[in-house]
């Protein structure tokens, strides 16, 4: 389980460091209301926050929050490369028709981190089904 634990926070740490280095540029695009930008600092926050909370903890409640994290990181970034979602209040609408290098990368890091705090969970609940089993004697 440890080594899954880091995997997931690995995986999150890598979609962090991408939305980190790409805030600026996409701060520009929209500079009133919330931004691009400040939506990959966003992301890139929560992101290292559950990588943390899934080392230092390796709960059910951290592979679903990393799981979530993940699920909703990898959507976005699908859909604002295929659908022209349109700004909603203060969130700019930030449709990039193309696939380049590091969002490949950080959506590949999504979906790995997805797969696997859904595998961890699973074989964490399978764990403690097991211990809660009576014994026969």
């Amino acid at each position: 389980m440890l080594v899954l634990r880091i995997l997931i926070a690995v995986a999150l740490v890598v979609s962090a460091v991408i939305h980190f280095q790409l805030a600026a540029g996409f701060q520009q695009a929209a500079p009133s209301g919330i931004g691009g930008g400040n939506l990959f600092r966003i992301q890139g926050a929560v992101a290292v926050l559950t990588a943390l909370y899934v080392l230092a903890r390796g709960t059910q409640r951290a592979f679903l929050l990393a799981a979530a994290v993940a699920l909703a990181s990898l959507v976005a970034v699908i859909a604002y490369r295929y659908f022209q979602i349109p700004a909603i209040g203060p969130i700019p609408s930030m449709y990039e028709p193309v696939w380049y290098t590091t969002k490949t990368i950080t959506a590949i890091a999504e979906g790995l981190a997805l797969i696997l705090a859904l595998a961890a969970y699973t074989l964490h609940r399978k764990g403690h089904t097991a211990d809660r089993r009576p014994t026969v004697s």
